[in-house]
């Protein structure tokens, strides 16, 4: 079957997008333009309060289905798709059996924190500075390499058997490109491996240092490869051998790179079930002061590109569990909600579900509503854990123009939330700064298709890929600096009320 010319005006690209929550196919034109989308959900598993699990072989089954759905839906066949980029959820680890297959536990989630007490240890043990220096981030069971530890030490005979190179190791995507590729490539990229903490950002290798600290063979560890670029032919059933997997990138990444965010200074928040805030610090890995992790860029040309990131680990779910506990029917009712009260009382929620992420980092921190009275409703509570996903991107942002020393004056949006206009008014209000939301907000999913795409040719450059940007609204500062000193001064105290150091 003859494949499309990937330069032509009907060329498709696919984006395989593999959330936290859901698998998801959409397919998009070259105007970057969505043609048909389908999304599935998979089971989140909890065995332990503070764990987070799920089935790798559900998420594999899930990302086929969708694929072949999208395909269907779009009304298009599988050679009018040039090719295919891959983004997914971070961190999240899954390890599986070489020979067979089949993964030896279930997946541990980027939000689990099983292995708080043992990262603790590590840094008793006086190690922070070192992983810190190579690979840009902070000790935290945030990361991949205590998961894999986990697994190696309470699955009977998996270190054996990982010293005997008979266990892989991945995060999602290197899981998915293993088994659409016909288990014959083993890869990740640079993206993804600086998310494991072991992966060291300036030698671009795997550390042996690391590996030695956290008892990890190397013989598990993927391939690392640039995040545009070659990994192998999708061959499953019903989709054919002609769709190649050129881009691979991290689901914020990739969203950095979605919002063509190509130069340094430049900057985006996400708002998925977690939220975070990256800023493009160019050629140079910026190192933070003030606990932002320093990452790898996806890039299109060759070249290896640093961000400074901020993380909120609990953002879109927190809209979850207010639908959870009867506060809400839908998150779409929140904005109303919020705006049928002129403010929220003097109530504040900390969503610390599972501790606080930048720039306090702090596992055990808990989630608290504060300020109650009597006259409290629930409207004063919506709009108070929708203001609360806005003061988290607000204390990120201070650190990050600190440690960057670039003041920025607008801010690009994607996710879920950012269609939520009373969120963003407020957001625009607490950071002072211009919010700029695009048209289409499938942002993650689209810069895995430009990596993908520039990489075959369905784009000559990233110039090309900047004439699809279309902003649909920009939200402006109300400037009322008294009023939001005010709000921010109670966000500090109601979050030192829940933080534990």
């Amino acid at each position: 079957m003859a494949s499309v010319n990937a330069s032509s005006d009907n060329a498709f690209v696919m984006a395989i997008d593999s959330g936290t929550t859901s698998s998801r196919c959409i397919i998009f034109d070259k105007h970057g333009k969505s043609m048909g989308m389908a999304q599935k959900g998979f089971k989140q598993i909890y065995p332990h309060p503070g764990w987070v699990e799920q089935d790798p072989k559900e998420i594999l089954a899930s990302q086929v289905g969708v694929i072949a759905e999208a395909i269907v839906v779009a009304g298009i066949s599988p050679s009018d798709i040039a090719c295919a980029g891959i983004t997914n959820q971070r961190e999240t680890t899954v390890v599986w059996d070489r020979d067979t297959g089949e993964p030896i536990y279930n997946a541990i989630v980027w939000q689990c924190r099983r292995t708080a007490d043992y990262i603790d240890g590590i840094v008793e043990q006086g190690y922070s500075d070192m992983i810190h220096s190579k690979t840009g981030l902070i000790p935290d069971a945030y990361f991949s390499a205590s998961k894999i530890r986990w697994i190696l030490d309470n699955v009977e005979g998996a270190q054996q058997k990982a010293e005997a190179g008979q266990l892989m190791f991945g995060t999602v995507d290197t899981w998915l490109v293993w088994n659409l590729t016909g288990k014959k490539v083993h890869a990740t990229d640079y993206t993804n491996a600086s998310r494991t903490m072991l992966f060291n950002i300036h030698t671009l290798e795997w550390d042996d240092e690391l590996l030695e600290l956290f008892g990890i063979p190397k013989s598990m560890l993927p391939e690392v490869r640039p995040s545009s670029g070659t990994f192998g032919n999708i061959v499953i059933d019903g989709i054919g051998g002609n769709i190649e997997i050129t881009g691979v990138a991290g689901d914020q990444q990739s969203a950095l790179f979605g919002q063509c965010c190509f130069e340094g200074g430049q900057a985006k928040v996400t708002y998925g079930t977690g939220c975070f805030l990256l800023m493009n610090t160019g050629t140079k890995a910026q190192t933070s002061e003030n606990g932002l992790l320093t990452t790898i860029a996806a890039s299109a040309d060759g070249s290896i590109r640093y961000a400074l990131e901020g993380s909120v680990f609990i953002s879109g779910a927190l809209i979850e569990w207010l639908k959870d506990i009867g506060l809400v029917e839908s998150a779409s009712e929140t904005s109303d909600m919020a705006v049928r009260v002129d403010s929220t009382d003097g109530v504040y929620v900390v969503p610390a579900f599972t501790g606080l992420g930048t720039p306090y980092w702090d596992p055990g921190a808990r989630g608290a509503i504060l300020g109650l009275t009597r006259g409290t409703t629930k409207d004063h509570i919506v709009r108070a854990a929708l203001e609360s996903l806005a003061f988290q991107v607000y204390d990120i942002l201070q650190v990050m123009e600190q440690d960057s020393g670039v003041p920025l004056n607008n801010l690009k949006v994607d996710g879920k939330a950012s269609q939520n206009d009373f969120m963003m008014q407020f957001q625009s209000d607490i950071l002072d700064v211009n919010i700029l939301r695009p048209a289409d907000t499938e942002i993650t999913a689209l810069g895995a298709v430009y990596l993908a795409g520039l990489a075959k040719g369905v784009w000559a450059s990233q110039e090309d890929v900047e004439k699809n940007v279309d902003i649909e609204r920009v939200f402006t500062p109300s400037g009322d600096d008294e009023k939001n000193a005010s709000r921010i001064a109670g966000w500090k105290d109601a979050v030192s009320r829940t933080m534990t150091r």
